[in-house]
């Protein structure tokens, strides 16, 4: 005890401003109660020395009193600390005068005699909000000063480890295979490497090999003289030679059509390009690096990656986390990308509030990082306060569910993990009514996933 009250329990200091001692008394008491530190003052005048000395969380003022008004007091305080809420009382109570105090910046208006209920649950409501602007402004000190490695965000031991290993092979011109899940930042961490290289001046030229028709990979790759096929009306640099002194990253390596994959490899071993339609050969300095959002293993054993090329390609690995095996950088990348989506959608958006960050934590993200950005950019276009709350999220963020197929799926018996997985791929379409985006939440995969696996099965 002490004066007779309970010592604070919380984190949060209120100022009582009243010229009425037995109204100061009585909400001490009441303050004191439910664990707040109090400190007192009994005209506007006193209250602003004290709110400059000590510094309060909250501050309650009366309305009316001698010398400096509950008002003119409100003025004074949103002028030295915009963020601080002020709470303003009184015994006359009028509309216009609550409207001004609200576009003056009072948190409330509240009358006198004052409903306690109503205020606990005000000043409980008022305190959740301090704690997370208190939050979010810990993240941005972080982020500040370095809460990540690059473009990178976030401080966890996986990442960390993916920091220094980005580090320490920047300088070397070994090629580099990094493998993640679709969304984790894989070409990210090729323009990084690239960034941190001597090699930093020239181009970094990527390619999708998923994304351009089998019948024009060889050509955008190699490039092709003029008449080399139909269409081909001119000479065309391949990106071997755009990225020539500097770095060339194929995306989707597994997707490279399997005619395609000796060239490359030949081009890897002998450091010499041919067009397409050409005779000639001259020497590449790009170095190479490349990425699949498959197991190496299992692609090479699925007969999409050779094995030599595997092998050329794999002198340094970089293995990418999925977002649920990181999620206590969560917070971090959320507060990062409200910053983003403030800035394109004129917004003012502080942060998520705790229930919502509980629900982002504890939500698998089959999409990854990518996934959680495009969620935090819908809720920012959707919010009208300053927090994200669980009401922003999409509906499946709220409530993650698990494969829900009716009866448990049966394999036919002896077959392989390989035709296992195709049999519950396949199973989950049929169950979802071929819904590839709903088949894909609910096994815990992205859309482009499983794309890619009906595509190896040889499915449209």
């Amino acid at each position: 005890m002490e004066n007779g009250f309970n010592v604070s329990s919380r984190n949060t200091k209120i100022l009582v401003v009243d010229d009425d001692a037995a109204m100061r008394e009585v909400l001490e008491l009441r303050l004191r109660e439910w664990g707040y530190e109090v400190m007192l003052a009994e005209d506007g005048k006193e209250g602003e020395k004290l709110a400059e000395n000590g510094n309060p969380d909250i501050v309650i003022s009366d309305v009316i009193m001698p010398h400096l008004s509950g008002m003119e007091l409100l003025r004074v305080l949103k002028s030295g600390n915009p963020a601080r809420p002020v709470i303003l009382v009184t015994a006359e109570a009028s509309i216009p005068q609550a409207v001004e105090a609200m576009i003056q910046g009072a948190k409330n208006y509240i009358e006198k005699p004052i409903d306690y209920t109503k205020l606990e649950a005000l000043l409980e409501n008022t305190e959740q909000e301090i704690d997370l602007h208190r939050e979010s402004r810990k993240l941005a000190s972080r982020l500040e000063n370095g809460a990540g490695f690059g473009d990178f965000v976030g401080t966890s031991k996986p990442m960390r480890e993916v920091y220094d290993l980005i580090s320490r092979i920047s300088a070397s011109d070994a090629p580099v295979l990094i493998t993640g899940e679709s969304g984790t930042g894989k070409e990210l961490v090729a323009r990084t490497i690239h960034e941190l290289s001597p090699r930093s001046k020239s181009a970094f030229i990527a390619v999708n090999a998923a994304a351009i028709p089998e019948n024009l990979m060889e050509s955008e790759i190699f490039g092709h003289e003029r008449g080399a096929f139909t269409g081909a009306t001119g000479v065309r640099a391949g990106c071997f030679e755009l990225a020539n002194h500097g770095t060339l990253f194929l995306d989707e390596i597994a997707e490279m059509p399997p005619a395609l994959q000796p060239k490359l490899l030949r081009v890897l071993e002998d450091r010499r390009v041919r067009r397409v339609g050409g005779s000639q050969e001259f020497q590449t300095d790009a170095r190479v690096l490349a990425a699949t959002n498959m197991s190496p293993m299992e692609a090479v054993e699925k007969g999409k990656l050779r094995e030599d090329l595997f092998y050329r390609l794999n002198v340094v690995t970089v293995a990418l986390p999925p977002l649920r095996e990181r999620i206590s950088d969560i917070g971090l990348l959320a507060q990062v990308f409200l910053r983003q989506f403030n800035r394109k959608h004129n917004r003012e958006v502080e942060s998520c509030s705790g229930e919502t960050l509980e629900l982002l934590k504890s939500y698998p993200w089959p999409g990854n990082v990518r996934e959680l950005r495009n969620v935090l950019e819908r809720a920012v276009i959707l919010v009208e306060g300053a927090h994200i709350e669980p009401s922003h999220l999409p509906e499946y963020v709220l409530i993650p569910t698990a494969p829900d197929l009716g009866d448990t799926i049966k394999t036919s018996g002896g077959v392989t993990a390989a035709q296992a997985e195709k049999e519950l791929i396949l199973s989950t379409l049929k169950a979802t009514g071929n819904n590839k985006t709903e088949a894909a939440r609910r096994l815990g995969l992205d859309v482009k996933t499983i794309r890619n696996k009906l595509k190896s099965y040889g499915i449209k």
